[in-house]
């Protein structure tokens, strides 16, 4: 290494060659030229840390791209922040990872990542209809806006629009969903608070409306009606099927053979069927027994007890549950 007591000039820096090893050519406040043996040349800012006080080098830039005027200034500046105790090459690492984060932590990246894991603890139809609804009413806007410039008055107008159309429900679940996304980039390091945790607070509620009930005393009308429909036999067992189990339509729709057991009667629905993940377990009576047994001729070779099923996609199943 070879030092020198005068400060650089451009003149000096164009009449620099290489020697058999690399070597130093030091400026003043720290800026120094490392000249290498295959002809490359590399600015450096040697410093003490502000609390450390270890020896430290910062690299500037190739000479090629930085002149000694850049140089020198950039040595300047790294000279006033540790005059305020701050380390240059630090706070230089930190917003060259606050540069990557933004372009790597998009909404559309984070949603991804968040999705990954929640559709494995939901059906795939509830799955589906959750990506199906940040497509639609979210990422158009928001898919390449950094998570850390997500806010509250960001989603609150964009989901203003769809409650003005009195789609309160679609609010509703959208805003959890955005809810548990931002959650999810806090619990992984991305941002330091959620700023959509109460969101939901600031629309209108929707109104519970309970499904349409049939009266006890009507139960025999309506199962002489299906006794007496002009349906398919498959049909009419799945209505009655269903009724007997009191499942979901979904549910009753994808009854495989592998999940009955009619030595234990019983029906074992297996968790990733199940809405909470979660296997359930249904006693069978003698006639829902007697709806097996009669299917059994028509289906039993075929993974499905409703064999309809096998030429359907699940997501219409949940949609359509009976047939024509």
């Amino acid at each position: 290494m070879c030092a020198q007591t005068t400060r650089l000039s451009d003149r000096k820096l164009k009449s620099i060659k290489p020697r058999d090893k690399d070597y130093v050519l030091t400026d003043a406040d720290g800026l120094q030229l490392r000249v290498r043996v295959n002809r490359s040349m590399q600015w450096n800012f040697n410093y003490r840390h502000p609390v450390t006080k270890n020896r430290i080098n910062m690299t500037l830039g190739s000479y090629s791209e930085v002149s000694l005027a850049q140089g020198r200034k950039k040595t300047l500046e790294a000279r006033e922040l540790l005059a305020q105790g701050i380390d240059p090459k630090a706070q230089r690492n930190e917003l060259q990872e606050a540069k990557r984060a933004e372009t790597e932590h998009t909404f559309e990246n984070v949603a991804t990542a968040w999705f990954e894991l929640k559709k494995n603890s939901v059906t795939p139809a509830y799955a589906e209809d959750i990506w199906r609804s940040l497509t639609l009413h979210v990422f158009p806007s928001m898919k390449s806006t950094p998570l850390s410039e997500v806010n509250a008055p960001m989603v609150i107008k964009l989901l203003r629009p769809i409650e003005a159309k009195g789609s309160l429900e679609t609010v509703k679940r959208v805003s959890q969903r955005l809810n548990e996304i931002m959650t999810y980039g806090v619990n992984s390091g991305m941002i330091f608070a959620n700023p959509l945790s109460g969101i939901r607070a600031v629309f209108k509620k929707p109104k519970k409306e309970n499904m349409a009930a049939l009266p006890t005393d009507e139960l025999p009308k309506l199962m002489m009606e299906i006794a007496n429909a002009n349906i398919k036999r498959t049909t009419r067992c799945l209505i009655e099927w269903q009724l007997h189990t009191m499942t979901r339509p979904a549910e009753a729709a994808t009854t495989r053979w592998a999940d009955i057991d009619f030595d234990k009667r019983i029906w074992t629905i297996p968790p990733e069927r199940m809405k909470k993940r979660r296997p359930h377990t249904i006693p069978l009576t003698e006639h829902t027994l007697s709806l097996l047994e009669t299917l059994k001729n028509h289906s039993d070779h075929r993974e499905y007890v409703f064999r309809q099923i096998e030429t359907r996609a699940p997501t219409r199943i949940a949609k359509q549950p009976t047939w024509p």
